[in-house]
């Protein structure tokens, strides 16, 4: 089985699962993290960003040190970054990027999205015979 198999049938687990137990919708993941990407709005030019990129620098890394990024990752397309933010919710992640230079310069799109951890995992171990 390749990766990509193994991750659909994996999505589909999260699914399928909760309604095989006669629960109509399936389990909230806790939210642990939120992924951000941040993008240059259509328009932008390098010359913009490249300007205001020392006081973006100056801005992320004490947010890197105090843990509010854990990590960070430049778009294999060369098109901004992605973050992952140690926050318990959108809004809170909202605050943090919109405190940027970059977005209070209105320069960037941004994405948030709410992660946790997986939620298949747990029913594999709920049904471990070794666990009962």
């Amino acid at each position: 089985m390749n990766i990509e198999m193994f991750f659909l049938l994996l999505a589909f687990a999260t699914v399928l699962a909760p309604m095989a137990q006669g629960q109509s919708t399936p389990p909230q993941p806790k939210i642990t993290g939120v992924l951000t990407i941040l993008s240059p709005k259509p328009g932008v030019t390098p010359e913009q960003v490249m300007k205001i990129m020392p006081a973006e620098i100056r801005a992320t890394v004490p947010l890197y040190l105090d843990g509010k990024i854990q990590q960070w990752f430049t778009r294999g397309d060369g098109r901004g970054v992605i973050f992952i933010l140690n926050c318990q919710d959108e809004a809170e992640a909202r605050a943090l990027i919109e405190g940027l230079p970059l977005a209070k310069e209105n320069l960037v799109d941004e994405q948030f999205i709410p992660v946790g951890p997986l939620l298949p995992l747990g029913i594999l171990l709920r049904d471990n015979p070794t666990n009962k």
